[in-house]
C-alpha cells in the first residue's frame, strides 16, 4: 500500500479535513481511490513494462500520496525509493523558463525584444527556403527575426537536430549544435538558417538552451550557478542537481530502453563521454519526486513557497497562458502538444480539457521528460503531482503520463 501522508507544505492554506469529516479523505482526496494509483503502476512494474516508479501528489499544501515501488537498478537488485534520483530530461525546461522569467521581472528584457539584442551571434539570420542544385540550401530573408517570446514558446525557427533529409537537417547534424557549452551552442546556431518563419510553427527545439544562454548573458553568471542560487537553494531543493555527479551515481535510477522483444535493457545514456556533466537549458537536471514537487508547489502557489517568493502571481499567470498564435502549425519533432492544449512560456497548457480528453482543469500546465518523467500543476484544484520513471521508448509512450493524470484526478473527493 502506498505511503499516505499529510505532510504540510508551507505557503498554501490547507483546506482539508476537520475532525468531523470522513477519515478516508485527506485534503479533499480519497485514500481508497489513491490506492488505484499504486495498484496500476505496481502492475506495470510486475508485468515488466517499467523497472520502478515513484509517485507524489500534493493538494491544498499537503502531501497526500507518496509511493515508491520496483527497482532503481534491476541488475544490481537495488530497490526504488522515494529518495531515488531521476534524470528528468525535458522537465528541466520549466526550470529554465522560471530562471529567465525572474530576470524578466527585474526589467532585463521584454518578451517582444529580438533575441539578437542580447545574443548578437543570432543577428541577421537567414531563412531556409528549400534545397537547390546539388542539394545546396536555398536561403532568403525571413519576414522578421525571432523574439524572446518565440524562444520561450518554440516558435523561433530553430530545430533540435536532424529530423529528416533536408539540407537544413543535414546542416544541424554537421554543426553539432548540441555539443560544447551554451555559448558554443548559440554561436553554432548563428551560423545556421532558420528552419521556418518565426511565429508560424511550433517545433520542439533548442530554444530552451538559448533561454539558458540568455540567463548567462543577462545575469553575468553561469546558468547552473544561477539556478542553484536563485531556485534550488531558496526552495530547499537539496536533492536536485545538474547531471549525475559521481558521488551520487548509486542513488540514481538506471535509465532503461525497451528492446525489440519488449524487454528492459540499460540505456547507458548518461555513460557516454560528457553526458553526465553537461549543462543545458533543455535537459540536464536530476531530481527526486519530492524535490521536484517543491518546484511544482511553488508554481501552484503562484510563485511562492515557505515564505520565499520567486515570481509574482501575475508572472505565473503569464507563464501558464497559451502563447501560440492562432493557426500556428504544430510541426513538432517530438514532445508535441495534444488537441485542446497550447504552449505557454516553457510549459504545456490545457485550453480545453474536453478536446484534450482528460480530467484536468482549464489552465493546468506542466511538462514531461524523455525517460517518462511527468508533472502537472492545477491551480484551480490547488493540486500538483509528479510521476517518475526511467524508461526510453515503449509502445505505451506518453500513455503512462496520461494514465497518471487520470488516476490522480479520479481521487478528488470534494
Amino acid at each position: 500500500m502506498g505511503l499516505l501522508v499529510a505532510t504540510g507544505l508551507a505557503g498554501c492554506q490547507a483546506k482539508g479535513n476537520t475532525g468531523n469529516e470522513n477519515p478516508d479523505i485527506v485534503a479533499g482526496m480519497s485514500k481508497q481511490r489513491l490506492q488505484r494509483l499504486d495498484d496500476h503502476f505496481r502492475r506495470q512494474v510486475d508485468e515488466g513494462k517499467i523497472a520502478g516508479v515513484v509517485t507524489w501528489v500534493a493538494r491544498h499544501g499537503q502531501v497526500v500520496h507518496e509511493d515508491a515501488y520496483g527497482m532503481a537498478d534491476i541488475e544490481a537488485s537495488r530497490p526504488m525509493s522515494k529518495d531515488t534520483y531521476f534524470y528528468v530530461y525535458s522537465m528541466t525546461k520549466p526550470i529554465t523558463s522560471v530562471a529567465l522569467l525572474m530576470l524578466y521581472e527585474e526589467g532585463r528584457f521584454q518578451l517582444n525584444d529580438p533575441v539578437a539584442r542580447y545574443l548578437p551571434e543570432l543577428a541577421s539570420l537567414k531563412l531556409y527556403a528549400g534545397d537547390g542544385a546539388g542539394g545546396r540550401m536555398t536561403l532568403k530573408d525571413p519576414k522578421r527575426q525571432p523574439t524572446i517570446e518565440d524562444v520561450f514558446r518554440h516558435t523561433a525557427g530553430f530545430l533540435y537536430g536532424p529530423a529528416g533529409s533536408r539540407g537544413i537537417d543535414k546542416a544541424y547534424g554537421e554543426a553539432n549544435v548540441m555539443g560544447g557549452t551554451l555559448a558554443d551552442l548559440t554561436q553554432r546556431l548563428g551560423q545556421l538558417p532558420l528552419a521556418y518563419e518565426p511565429g508560424t510553427q511550433w517545433v520542439y527545439s533548442v530554444s530552451h538552451d538559448v533561454q539558458a544562454r540568455l540567463v548567462e548573458v543577462l545575469s553575468g553568471m553561469p546558468f547552473d550557478e544561477f539556478v542553484r542560487q536563485r531556485i534550488f537553494e531558496p526552495l530547499n531543493m537539496k536533492h536536485t542537481v545538474f547531471g549525475r555527479p559521481d558521488d551520487l551515481k548509486e542513488q540514481f535510477a538506471v535509465i532503461y530502453a525497451v528492446d525489440e522483444q519488449g524487454r528492459l535493457q540499460p540505456n547507458g545514456a548518461l555513460d557516454a563521454p560528457g553526458a553526465a556533466t553537461r549543462v543545458l537549458g533543455g535537459f540536464s537536471v536530476s531530481s527526486t519526486a519530492a524535490d521536484y514537487g517543491r518546484f511544482a508547489q511553488m508554481l501552484v502557489n503562484s510563485g511562492e513557497l515557505d515564505g520565499v517568493r520567486l515570481l509574482s502571481r501575475k508572472t505565473i499567470d503569464l507563464m501558464a497562458s497559451d502563447h501560440l498564435p492562432p493557426g500556428v502549425a504544430r510541426g513538432a519533432a517530438g514532445g508535441g502538444t495534444a488537441g485542446g492544449e497550447g504552449y505557454g512560456l516553457g510549459v504545456r497548457v490545457v485550453n480545453n480539457p474536453a478536446q484534450a480528453g482528460n480530467l484536468t482543469s482549464t489552465g493546468t500546465f506542466g511538462w514531461s521528460g524523455a525517460a517518462g518523467t511527468h508533472f502537472f500543476v492545477d491551480r484551480e484544484e490547488d493540486l500538483v503531482a509528479v510521476f517518475m520513471i526511467q524508461r526510453m521508448g515503449g509502445a505505451d509512450g506518453a500513455g503512462l503520463a496520461a494514465q497518471f493524470e487520470t488516476l490522480v484526478y479520479q481521487a478528488i473527493a470534494d
